[in-house]
């Protein structure tokens, strides 16, 4: 079955591994019909699994890539400049989504909301921080596969990819469950929280076909997308993920969390890549 995945385009190749991650988005969202809440520490073990999936595939599958792709098309010993330059403008636009829209972060109280003021409902606001959460996964995963015509990876760039939208889909189970089991919580019914929580993620097959498309336009622009994209990740997890996880009193529990998934999502690119 992979054998044959790896002989699809790759901006075909990007679209799939979007629809998985955001199928595994859609299986973790579905937990709401068997529960009503969700315990508060696995989320904050959750939310650091996920930081550090994220802070490891930022650089083995993203950032050391795109300093080779720099070494080998001539940059010297400029070659940290496009890594440099993607990663900083990476972050630099997820705070300008931020600013621009609006939104409220998990466990937080209304009164938190981020961005333009608005009505929107408490429901809408935590689905936009999702999405906002998931748009630079998606990019990740398209850039990484289309970087496969460039075979840009530290091993099989292909396989590389794959261990990214593998490591990307992993830690988007519990991220479907963080939304529609709070959203359920408030009282909407399991449908609608289902609903909210799996199409939080439908951004991310529509980034990564974006993605792919990008570097395989434009050839020129990879080491800094694959940065860009590292840089996107880097950000969501430093001003998310980590505080999110350590404000309730089960700090320990969520940084072992993070060591946990940032060997797992080491091991499957190097393994794989």
């Amino acid at each position: 079955m992979l054998e044959t995945f790896s002989t699809f385009h790759p901006v075909l190749q990007a679209l799939i591994a979007g629809l998985f991650t955001w199928s595994c988005t859609i299986f973790g969202s579905a937990f709401v019909f068997l529960f009503k809440d969700i315990n508060r520490k696995f989320l904050d073990i959750m939310n650091g699994f996920a930081a550090g999936v994220m802070i490891a595939a930022s650089f083995w599958s993203l950032l050391a890539p795109a300093i080779t792709n720099a070494e080998e098309s001539g940059y010297g010993v400029w070659s940290f400049f496009p890594a440099a330059v993607g990663f900083m403008v990476g972050g630099f636009f997820l705070r300008l989504i931020d600013v621009v829209i609006p939104h409220l972060h998990l466990n937080q109280p209304e009164e938190n909301k981020e961005g333009p003021k608005t009505k929107a409902s408490k429901n809408l606001l935590l689905f936009l921080a999702i999405t906002i959460h998931n748009i630079p996964e998606g990019l990740s995963v398209g850039v990484a596969f289309g970087a496969t015509v460039a075979g840009v990876a530290n091993g099989d760039a292909f396989l590389s990819a794959v261990g990214l939208a593998l490591g990307i889909g992993i830690q988007n189970i519990p991220e479907g469950s963080a939304l529609s089991m709070p959203i359920r919580a408030a009282g909407s019914s399991r449908l609608r929280a289902f609903n909210i929580g799996q199409l939080s993620a439908i951004v991310e097959p529509i980034a990564a076909v974006i993605g792919a498309i990008a570097v395989i336009s434009i050839s020129a622009i990879l080491p800094y997308a694959l940065a860009f994209a590292a840089g996107a990740m880097i950000f969501v997890v430093v001003e998310e993920l980590i505080p999110e996880s350590q404000t309730n009193g089960n700090n320990d529990s969520a940084t072992l969390a993070l060591m946990v998934g940032f060997v797992i999502m080491m091991i499957l690119d190097v393994a794989l890549g």
